[in-house]
């Protein structure tokens, strides 16, 4: 066995004659228990509330989506959309037509809408059915729509109600001088058949409306659509498919993923990630001085036997390693005993939900490998550099005398 961690784990298990060392050495060991154990927790629980935001953006958002590369449209063809469905990775797609839209209803108004108009392939890409608490999905070639719930909440209308229709206006595109009031606008009426509740940015946004509808609003031609959603099959090479969906479609569409179409929420998310890890690292090297002290102290309180162990052929760097050794190992015993706790902690709110954060609702926690990883690797770094810092305090000097 190596000379220098044998002697460190005798020291490490050893008690001091001296009570205030084993007193300053057992703080030591409990800061770094509850550091890595705190550090696992609040990781694990930032994880759990991300997993639970990107949910309900995950159920309207599609596995790729083809967006104009330029301007607000572009025109697909029927060979295209043909060889589209010979792609064997591709179960469905659905074709999409979205532009602002001005919603009135009695004397109420609502500027700040998009109306998306979607074909009959909808449902297949997107399980919209289940984010619609009151009404149901829409029917083709209607006059029916689907509406968030906070526009609902605005204009102050529910479903079905055929006395009152809800009135969209587009501005029409075009040049010279206006004469008349229906110059300016596309006008239709519509009836809302279900309110759907995703999160406040969706539910403050969209009227969902069938492709026809849009269609005839917005003055689009056939073929000419907003992006183009496509639903993949399960364990898809996605470089594979941009390839080849690109490859039909050309440089007219930019692709984009789950991750990319939300990159704002995500590049939020993983910012506040970083600064939670960062904060508690912070706690962590705070909780670290104590183990630089705790083997200070254990240096000068075992002076005598350093300095029998240098007459009997110890190197100063040999006795140096003892104290690093001592120190690395009470960092990793201690950070394996703190993961154990978190992981316990952690399990146990999954199990018996044991914070709510409403009567029904439990706090969300994730278990993720890679944040053991992650506190296992820096509890690793931090432990060996305040092993290295506290071990150089041993010099010849102090150990020949």
């Amino acid at each position: 066995m190596n000379f220098a961690l044998y002697i460190a784990k005798r020291y490490l298990h050893s008690k001091s004659s001296n009570n205030a060392i084993n007193f300053i050495t057992i703080i030591a060991a409990i800061g770094i228990i509850l550091g890595s154990a705190s550090l696992f927790i609040v990781l694990s629980g930032f994880a759990g509330l991300k997993d639970f935001t990107l949910q309900f953006t995950s159920i309207v958002d599609p596995d790729l989506k083809a967006e104009t590369a330029k301007g607000k449209s572009f025109l697909v063809s029927n060979e295209e959309l043909e060889k589209l469905n010979q792609l064997e990775d591709i179960i469905s797609y659905s074709k999409i037509i979205e532009d602002r839209v001005f919603i009135a209803f009695d004397d109420k108004n609502y500027p700040n809408a998009y109306i998306k108009g979607v074909d009959e392939n909808y449902e297949k890409v997107n399980a919209i059915d289940s984010v619609i608490p009151l009404g149901n999905w829409l029917t083709q070639n209607t006059n029916q729509i689907v509406v968030g719930w906070g526009i609902s909440s605005n204009l102050s209308f529910g479903v079905l109600d055929y006395g009152k229709r809800v009135s969209l206006y587009v501005p029409k595109p075009g040049k010279g001088q206006i004469t008349s009031v229906n110059q300016i606008y596309n006008t239709f009426q519509a009836v809302n058949v279900g309110i759907f509740d995703i999160n406040e940015e969706h539910n403050d946004k969209y009227v969902y409306a069938p492709f026809s509808f849009a269609q005839k609003l917005l003055d689009y031609e056939e073929n000419q659509v907003s992006s183009i959603e496509f639903k993949l099959k399960e364990g898809f090479n996605e470089d594979k498919v941009r390839a080849e969906i690109l490859n039909i479609l050309g440089d007219k569409v930019v692709l984009k993923n789950r991750a990319q179409l939300n990159d704002a929420l995500y590049k939020m998310l993983n910012t506040e990630y970083l600064a939670v890890y960062l904060i508690f690292t912070l706690v962590l090297i705070i909780a670290l001085f104590n183990v630089i002290g705790s083997i200070i102290m254990m240096i000068l309180d075992k002076k005598k036997n350093l300095n029998t162990l240098f007459n009997l052929g110890a190197t100063q760097k040999d006795i140096r390693k003892i104290f690093f050794y001592q120190g690395v190992l009470m960092t990793l015993i201690g950070g394996i005993v703190g993961l154990v706790i978190g992981l316990l902690l952690i399990f146990l709110q999954q199990t018996f939900s044991l914070v709510m954060i409403t009567p029904s609702l439990p706090y969300p926690v994730s278990l993720k490998a890679i944040n053991v990883l992650i506190v296992f690797t820096t509890i690793t770094i931090l432990g060996v550099l305040a092993s290295k810092i506290a071990s150089t305090r041993i010099t010849k000097n102090l150990v020949s005398n």
